[in-house]
């Protein structure tokens, strides 16, 4: 017997075309042995692969499969939002394309939510197959969010979530440019539980997460929730400022033992305290421009360029 709940599944596509056709078919795999009715919104991201050609072909085969083309590549999580904007399911859930967040435990997220949980996020158990110093970057991204924003994120937290229907329609109201939703699901609230996988393999392609990619994601979590590194700028001001005083004893020991350096004291000192006290005013107006600028900021979250979801709900 079916359940009438239905289930919307959002996965984010940026060049997998591999990927597309073994997704959808774990899925179904999963759904048939659970009572409900499920739908898949894959939201391709401006792909410059045949993506958006291998999902057009599915089109035909399902009548529960959908998707959201984008103007250009705006991003994995406006991906994510623009996929929660348009989902019609009692919950969402949102997972990778390549098969890294397996389809398996599907059922024990579902089973969480019947419980009344409104948020069952996932947790990332450590692959030992990782190379060391993936390891340790990760633990490092973590540890440094942690450390200079308002909101607490367990190491190996994943886009691979369940959200409940309000939760999914609080989300819809945020239309922040650089949305960073894993902070942006603690910080909601709600009741919220968490489930432990080990992650699958890769099944085709290769990550499009660089360096410089995990680096930005960093910085958009950390401004995104919090204006500490600009208090962190006023204190680094104070301390400069006050570090210049350590060269008095040193100017007078200096003038008394008469091997001062002719103007050079006086000269360093000057620029130490007004390099420091420039830091304060700096920050402080830093603060202010921040706020102004995070809400001034009026374009649209992303640009659907074509979709086959009859009723547009962004």
């Amino acid at each position: 017997m079916v359940s009438n709940k239905l289930v919307s599944i959002v996965i984010p596509a940026f060049n997998e075309s591999e990927n597309i056709v073994r997704i959808c078919s774990e899925i179904e795999k999963v759904f048939i042995n659970l009572h409900y009715s499920y739908e898949i919104i894959l939201v391709a991201d401006g792909c410059k692969d045949t993506t958006m050609e291998t999902i057009e072909k599915l089109i035909p085969q399902s009548d529960n499969i959908f998707f959201i083309e984008f103007s250009r590549n705006f991003g994995h999580q406006l991906a994510l939002k623009a996929g929660l904007d348009n989902a019609k399911g009692d919950c969402v859930i949102s997972m990778d394309c390549d098969l890294q967040h397996p389809p398996e435990i599907l059922p024990e997220l579902l089973a969480k939510w019947e419980k009344g949980y409104e948020v069952v996020y996932t947790i990332r158990l450590e692959d030992k197959k990782l190379p060391l110093a993936k390891r340790i970057s990760s633990k490092l991204f973590y540890k440094t969010l942690n450390s200079l924003s308002d909101v607490e994120l367990e190491t190996g937290s994943a886009d691979f979530r369940l959200l409940d229907r309000k939760v999914v329609s609080v989300i819809r109201n945020f239309h922040e440019n650089e949305p960073f939703l894993r902070g942006l699901f603690k910080w909601i609230g709600f009741k919220q539980t968490s489930v432990e996988y080990a992650p699958c393999a890769r099944h085709c392609g290769k990550s499009k997460y660089s360096i410089k990619k995990m680096i930005k994601f960093a910085l958009q979590g950390v401004t995104s929730f919090s204006v500490k590194p600009l208090y962190a700028a006023i204190f680094l001001g104070f301390t400069f400022s006050l570090l210049s005083i350590l060269y008095v004893p040193y100017v007078i020991h200096a003038f008394h033992i008469g091997k001062e350096v002719s103007g050079w004291a006086s000269i360093i000192m000057t620029i130490v305290f007004f390099g420091g006290l420039q830091l304060i005013i700096l920050g402080i107006i830093g603060i202010y421009i921040g706020k102004m600028f995070i809400q001034v900021k009026n374009r649209p979250n992303y640009i659907i360029r074509s979709t086959n979801i009859k009723e547009q709900l962004s």
